[in-house]
């Protein structure tokens, strides 16, 4: 698996439920989407674009998901139903990859979504490719925790603001995690600027953490480089000697 998409828009995409998998079936048996979250990413740069909704899920929450991501049936139950809202998700994230941690569990939650629709709606493989974020740290980081706490760790990412899961708050520093895991320097277009329109900021990325190993040069290579700096001198102003 190449780690670095070839894909030139990218949807961070994240969803909160009202519950979990049962019996080992389905993830979507007896739940549903309660929360999405997206952050759009065009060639490797938040543009600023972002589309979130709360959806009224129709049924109550569980508990044990309400401890998770702090949603209770109070908060949603003015939101509207997902039939409301699809055709602007749907809009939102058509053709464009999807980059999800635990992918699958998402992608199923949508698929079953988009399939109580009337007419029923698209599979979300057929609008969007799909890039699970955990296959890839998996990968760079075998027996390794590898959720997005762990990985903001390990990556020197500030997740301060996660008391609970959030889909728009998890997809956003699920964006920071996969730009940092696949290559490095985070760049935006968020500046000052609205959503949607061009900045220049850059987002600096908290390097304490990473346990960096400075290097110096020998003694022989220090002569050895001030030769060649001479040699240089000799034909001109020798730029690295000022």
């Amino acid at each position: 698996m190449n780690i670095i998409s070839s894909a030139s828009r990218q949807v961070i995409l994240d969803t909160e439920t009202t519950g979990m998998n049962q019996a080992g079936g389905p993830v979507y048996i007896g739940h549903r989407i309660i929360e999405i979250g997206c952050v759009e990413v065009i060639n490797r740069r938040l543009t600023g674009r972002t589309y979130h909704q709360y959806i009224n899920p129709g049924q109550a929450i569980d508990p044990e998901a309400i401890e998770v991501h702090g949603i209770t049936n109070e908060r949603v139950a003015n939101e509207p139903r997902f039939h409301q809202i699809a055709q602007e998700f749907i809009d939102f994230i058509d053709g464009a990859e999807i980059v999800a941690h635990n992918a699958n569990f998402d992608v199923s939650f949508m698929d079953h979504e988009f399939s109580k629709l009337n007419p029923i709606g698209p599979k979300t493989k057929d609008i969007c490719s799909i890039l699970d974020s955990l296959a890839i740290a998996k990968r760079l980081h075998p027996g390794q925790k590898n959720n997005l706490d762990a990985l903001c760790r390990r990556y020197g990412i500030d997740n301060g603001r996660r008391t609970y899961h959030g889909a728009l708050l998890d997809a956003e520093i699920l964006a920071d995690v996969y730009l940092i895991m696949t290559g490095g320097q985070i760049k935006f277009n968020l500046s000052n600027e609205k959503a949607g329109q061009e900045g220049g900021g850059i987002k600096k990325i908290d390097t304490s953490a990473f346990n960096l190993k400075v290097v110096g040069a020998s003694a022989d290579e220090i002569v050895i480089h001030e030769q060649r700096l001479d040699l240089i001198a000799k034909s001109g102003k020798c730029l690295w000697r000022g």
